[in-house]
């Protein structure tokens, strides 16, 4: 019998807040479409195709007649509308939005493939912040993960609550969406007032 899997709008949606994110930015560092379209692709599959290659099945983009039309018209989307809607810190706030849907869905289809609670939280935080750390690098900027800032706490808790509403028997859409909502409270609390854990000291006792 073939392991339950989610419905692929789910992936889909993550798959846009994130490859929203790799537009915006290269957006921010004024390249080409052809780059800006190579941005919103890695960053918006990479997490779920680390996540597939760690379950062992296919990438789930590879057979979705929609993953690569979405990534595509964000790419536009990203394009064509002003730079002034995208100032501040709406990038971090797309990004936050992507971490806590991808660390859920990293989650909820490492459970539903029958790993156990403990390595699937560990999962969706893997898949939360991968195709963030993979945007950075080809961007030349500084990982999102290295800064002081609360950035994998707020994926850890969104796996986390997954995990315990799973193991609660609560309904998946309700435990998916408050997942979701703490995970991205937790992220947009950290940017707006800049939250961060405490940073190792040497000598500290």
């Amino acid at each position: 019998m073939n392991p339950p899997v989610l419905p692929p709008a789910l992936d889909l949606i993550g798959t846009a807040v994130f490859a929203l994110t790799g537009a915006l930015l290269a957006a921010r560092l004024q390249q080409t479409f052809v780059t800006m379209a190579f941005f919103a692709l890695v960053t918006g599959v990479g997490g779920g195709s680390l996540r597939d290659m760690l379950l062992g099945v296919p990438a789930f983009w590879l057979h979705s007649p929609w993953a690569a039309p979405v990534i595509f018209a964000t790419a536009l989307v990203a394009w064509f509308t002003p730079t002034r809607w995208w100032e501040n810190e709406l990038l971090e706030w797309a990004d936050a939005a992507g971490l806590a849907a991808f660390a859920v869905l990293g989650t909820a289809k490492a459970l539903a493939f029958g790993v156990a609670p403990a390595p699937a939280a560990v999962l969706g935080v893997v898949t939360g912040c991968a195709g963030g750390v993979v945007r950075d690098v080809i961007a030349g900027v500084p990982s999102i993960i290295m800064r002081p800032e609360i950035y994998v706490t707020a994926a850890a808790l969104s796996a986390v609550l997954t995990v315990l509403g799973a193991l609660g028997g609560l309904p998946d859409a309700a435990t998916w969406a408050l997942a979701w909502v703490a995970g991205f409270a937790a992220r947009g609390a950290a940017i707006r007032w800049k939250l961060a854990l405490p940073a190792y000291r040497e000598g500290r006792r």
